[in-house]
């Protein structure tokens, strides 16, 4: 599609975060995008959302309520909830980029070792609050790649013990019903992207890219979980590229920033 064709580009964010945590990132796909209109979304149980309590299909309703008609952008949590935006919500979603996001576990057993997890964690976050849960959260080698410069915790504290307990428990991959024999049936454009050193999210991503008709795949070399945060010129140089589709003669270089 050319850029002479404006997009509505809405990106939900991932756990702990807020709508906040896209800033840098818009600001840089916007001077890439200079037509697009970007908004960020805050998703149940965190930032102004805080005090709803919705599951994944209920917070798709949430996020395709406040996006409208419009290219999806998710991120981890944020990517299953769009993904589910994009099912039920097909004249919707436009396209759909799914950051870091799974489709779901597909073992029952496993499905019900996560929720366990996730309950005790919620249970967790509310005995000990939301600042000493933020630090160890952020301790996770998931985000290893993060600093103290980039993993937004300041934003993150922003929420409340009760609003991320709720997410956990309603929106958490243990929670989340399998959706993979869905996605044969998706119509929509769909790019999925993780970082080189992801290895769990990358296998993943090539997954999704090979279950959603059309989809494609693509890296981001030297970032981990939270590419947005880690290598944001990186990634909204492949998301533009990608959304645009300009012609290119040799594959992105997503290590030049």
């Amino acid at each position: 599609m050319s850029e002479a064709a404006p997009h509505r580009i809405v990106l939900a964010h991932g756990f702990t975060q807020t709508a906040a945590s896209w800033e840098t990132f818009a600001v840089l796909l916007a001077a890439r995008m200079p037509t697009a209109t970007i908004v960020a979304v805050d998703l149940p149980g965190h930032g102004t959302a805080g005090a709803l309590c919705a599951d994944l299909w209920e917070s798709a309703d949430h996020l395709v309520r406040h996006g409208g008609r419009a290219t999806y952008v998710g991120y981890s949590m944020g990517g299953r909830v769009a993904l589910h935006a994009a099912l039920a919500h097909p004249a919707s979603v436009e396209r759909l980029i799914l950051i870091g996001a799974t489709a779901g576990i597909d073992d029952a057993n496993e499905r019900l070792a996560r929720r366990t997890s996730d309950e005790a964690l919620a249970t967790h976050i509310e005995a000990v609050g939301v600042e000493a849960f933020i630090d160890e959260w952020l301790a996770n080698p998931l985000f290893a790649r993060l600093t103290p410069a980039t993993d937004q915790r300041a934003d993150r504290l922003r929420n409340t013990a009760a609003g991320l307990a709720s997410s956990l428990r309603a929106t958490g991959t243990g929670a989340q019903e399998p959706l993979w024999e869905r996605l044969t049936t998706l119509d929509v454009p769909t790019l999925t992207v993780a970082g080189t050193a992801d290895a769990k999210f990358s296998e993943i991503g090539r997954r999704l890219r090979d279950t959603i008709p059309g989809a494609q795949f693509e890296q981001i070399e030297g970032a981990g979980h939270s590419v947005h945060l880690e290598r944001p010129a990186a990634t909204a140089d492949v998301i533009a590229h990608w959304l645009t589709q300009e012609p290119r003669s040799s594959p992105i270089d997503a290590r030049r920033a």
